[in-house]
């Protein structure tokens, strides 16, 4: 019968496309991996992969054994999880996050909760939403912080709190003038938004009844990956963009009062959730967590839905 590793290394060619990098992402040799995919063919009797392709397809067979393949790990995995349920919040964990909030959540319990659980080894990667959901259902992670509800009865979402939406305006606009901001005061043609794929777009899109892609300098196509590429271009330009609290919690003092408005209330607001597949079974490191990030927030952030927001859905 097949072994766990030949397994894994099916899963890697298919995923690859190509031997040499399946051998390299599961740290064995080409010769060694190509052994033991051609053993396993012979032991089922049935071809795998076509091999004449370039680059490699998997036959109509082989999709089918590689998601048994799949579901085999993914069983074994699970084996192992139970085994510690009982322990102390250990092993290996992989943890999402998006980029909109990685910058600006990540720093402020990382720290504690590395020297809390040293027995946890926490790999964590940047990934769009889109992209998480994915390797959740995949189990490439474990979990995964990002903006919520996503209406997927697989997933099981933690909220973590609440973060309003403000302005950060550039120097001498008009709305610096203003307390508060509403939604019809926004110009559609004067924000800098971040790239396609990223939720927040998607919810600040929204929030500007945007019917059409703007452009602030008129003969510039332009959208980042990245919030403090916008905010760098509103200080040395002008329009405006908008940020979620975190991002705007680092911004100086003197921004903070002159540049930064927040919405009159309904708030436009997120919703920020820790997730994970609701067969995840080690709740223990998932719960370690959960309460790590609420208690090294900023005072102000809840978790409790209050009539003074309203939650932009994503």
């Amino acid at each position: 019968m097949p072994t766990i590793t030949q397994f894994e290394y099916i899963i890697a060619v298919d995923e690859l496309r190509n031997f040499s990098r399946a051998a390299n992402a599961c740290n064995v040799s080409q010769p060694s991996l190509s052994a033991q995919v051609q053993k396993i063919e012979d032991e089922l009797g049935v071809v795998i992969f076509d091999r004449s392709k370039k680059p490699i397809l998997t036959t109509s067979v082989g999709e089918k054994i590689i998601r048994q393949a799949k579901k085999v790990i993914s069983e074994c995995r699970h084996l192992n999880e139970i085994s510690q349920q009982e322990e102390e919040p250990s092993g290996y964990f992989n943890l999402g996050v998006i980029p909109s909030l990685a910058p600006y959540l990540l720093p402020l319990f990382i720290e504690n909760f590395s020297k809390k659980y040293p027995k946890v080894t926490m790999e964590i990667s940047e990934l769009k939403t889109e992209d998480i959901i994915k390797a959740i259902y995949d189990e490439k992670i474990d979990a995964a912080l990002l903006v919520t509800p996503l209406y997927d009865d697989n997933i099981k979402e933690r909220i973590l709190f609440y973060e309003r939406f403000c302005v950060f305006l550039a120097a001498g606009h008009r709305l610096t003038e203003h307390k508060f901001i509403n939604q019809s005061d926004l110009d559609p043609n004067e924000i800098w938004l971040l790239e396609e794929g990223h939720c927040f777009r998607d919810q600040v899109i929204k929030v500007c009844s945007l019917k059409k892609r703007p452009n602030v300098l008129k003969n510039i196509n332009f959208s980042s990956g990245s919030m403090e590429t916008l905010i760098n271009l509103i200080r040395k330009g002008h329009g405006y963009t908008m940020l979620p609290e975190l991002a705007a919690d680092n911004l100086s003092k003197k921004e903070q009062s002159i540049n930064l408005k927040y919405f009159a209330e309904p708030i436009p607001t997120r919703e920020v959730s820790l997730i994970h597949s609701k067969r995840f079974i080690r709740k223990k490191v998932i719960e370690a967590l959960e309460i790590e990030i609420k208690s090294c927030l900023p005072k102000g952030y809840s978790n409790k839905k209050s009539k003074r927001i309203e939650v932009i859905d994503i």
